[in-house]
């Protein structure tokens, strides 16, 4: 059998997804990365307790290269669902804890954070309460909203933003709700398009062909590739047709957040 540094050493620093097999070739570990080599050299080189399980217990790795950070995204969160490898289990519970929401105070529109739950659809999701706190400060800044409303100033009156002349009085009911809640509404626009019937072009595997991702009616379709030169109206020819859940959409959402461009109108 191949060592494992020698395996390492021939995996390409491209984007992708690689899998991690026991001695008895059993699938235990699926990850993704733009640079898959690099990324395995984190694992073989880290100190935690689950770094050193995968390295005591990978024999095996493979990959598949996907041209593309967001298929790889996909095609990873696909693969785990259908195989559920052992090291992958916790990870999936815990990669996104504390998610952003939307509620009502009085009227008000309000955006909360909460713990990620299956009973309601956040707007986006967060990897911890500090980063969650911080992003949800600045939209109360940048789009003049209220601390209180939002849940980061308790007061049993106004908040410290509308003594300072930084909030317009939505926690005293001074501002008219219907003008509020309009800059909600304007950040939501702003920040989370709502996705309906795209396409996504990414680079390919090679440089003859691309990578396209595919969106209808808000509803993911699938990813597939074709060649550079493949006419618009066969484009749709080329799709590997896949499931969409709530991990898809997240995916999707945060990537259209980060990179609008790369999504066109079909």
């Amino acid at each position: 059998m191949i060592s494992i540094s020698s395996q390492i050493s021939n995996l390409p620093s491209l984007p992708g997804v690689y899998f991690f097999y026991d001695n008895e070739d059993h699938l235990i570990y699926i990850g993704k990365s733009i640079n898959i080599q690099k990324r395995v050299k984190q694992h073989f080189g880290g100190r935690d307790r689950k770094s050193f399980k995968l390295q005591h217990f990978t024999k095996k790795i493979n990959y598949e290269i996907t041209g593309s950070e967001l298929i790889a995204l996909l095609y990873e969160s696909d693969l785990i669902k259908k195989h559920k490898p052992i090291y992958n289990r916790a990870q999936r519970r815990t990669l996104y804890q504390y998610g952003l929401y939307i509620n009502e105070v009085n009227g008000y529109k309000s955006l909360g954070i909460q713990k990620i739950n299956q009973r309601n659809e956040e707007l986006t999701t967060f990897c911890s309460l500090l980063e969650a706190k911080e992003a949800l400060y600045r939209i109360t800044e940048n789009y003049q909203l209220c601390q209180k409303i939002n849940g980061l100033y308790k007061s049993s009156t106004s908040c410290f933003q509308y003594q300072i002349k930084s909030c317009n009085g939505a926690c005293i009911g001074q501002e008219p709700v219907e003008l509020y809640n309009q800059r909600v509404d304007r950040f939501i626009s702003d920040q989370y398009p709502k996705i309906t019937t795209q396409l996504c072009k990414l680079p390919g595997r090679q440089e003859s062909e691309m990578g396209i991702v595919y969106i209808e009616n808000g509803v993911y379709k699938g990813f597939g590739y074709c060649p550079i030169d493949t006419p618009k109206e066969q484009l749709l020819d080329y799709i590997s047709y896949r499931q969409d859940n709530r991990d898809i959409r997240r995916i999707l959402m945060r990537y259209l957040v980060r990179k609008p461009s790369e999504f066109s109108i079909k």
